[in-house]
């Protein structure tokens, strides 16, 4: 497929940007990356996307198609080359469902960990904690959570790659906990050393300054 017909709009540490892009290389389609300065929004972003505002959008023959999970599955069903889904319909409806329930559920509560203080802080990382225990459950005799392959819900769950070792060292949060989430901790082992994954990943250090800056924007104001 020429460029021009696809087009990616995203940030370079976006963890929705990140599953549409691992999708893309896994399907081996090239693609035009447009990337966006979220606080000064384009014009074209604002047209491709003026619903939510926000990326990744997905432009295929000058068609746009917003939000992650939406796109991962209209990559699916567009080009079928070493499919991200199962087939068998109830084994697709679980994925989906982890899906949501990454995206409703534990991406929520880590960030709230991250940005809340005081007794609101515990409640998060305990809620976090709980969270990310039922995605350890997920990968009982798993490599992946696609099995032997990378699929849609390692996709959806790459992002912790990174991001839970930078709030690690933020926070001290303990998400990448080997000892308590030792599933979890071989996943991401076994996903950052991927060919598809390993040179794509954010950059540690400009990522950790990025969250460090936006954890000070939610601080209270000092008190004299």
């Amino acid at each position: 497929m020429a460029n021009e017909q696809l087009k990616v709009l995203g940030l370079w540490c976006s963890p929705f940007y990140l599953r549409v892009l691992w999708a893309l290389k896994i399907k081996g389609i090239e693609y035009e990356y447009i990337e966006e300065d979220i606080p000064n929004k384009s014009p074209l972003l604002l047209q491709l996307n003026p619903v939510h505002k926000k990326v990744p959008v997905l432009v295929h023959n000058g068609k746009p198609i917003s939000e992650s999970v939406v796109i991962l599955q209209y990559i699916e069903d567009t080009w079928k080359q070493n499919p991200i889904l199962p087939s068998y319909p109830y084994d697709k409806a679980v994925v989906l469902f982890w899906a949501k329930f990454c995206d409703d559920k534990l991406l929520p509560s880590v960030f709230d960990s991250f940005i809340k203080q005081g007794e609101d802080k515990k409640e998060a990382v305990a809620l976090a904690g709980e969270n990310i225990k039922f995605i350890e459950e997920e990968l009982k005799g798993k490599k992946f959570f696609g099995g032997e392959e990378i699929g849609f819900l390692d996709l959806c769950l790459g992002w912790t790659i990174t991001f839970f070792s930078v709030l690690d060292e933020i926070n001290g949060l303990k998400l990448s906990d080997e000892e308590r989430f030792p599933l979890l901790s071989a996943w991401m082992d076994n996903f950052s050393n991927s060919p598809i994954i390993k040179d794509t990943l954010p950059d540690r250090e400009r990522l950790l300054c990025k969250l460090r800056r936006m954890q000070e924007a939610f601080l209270p104001p000092a008190v004299e």
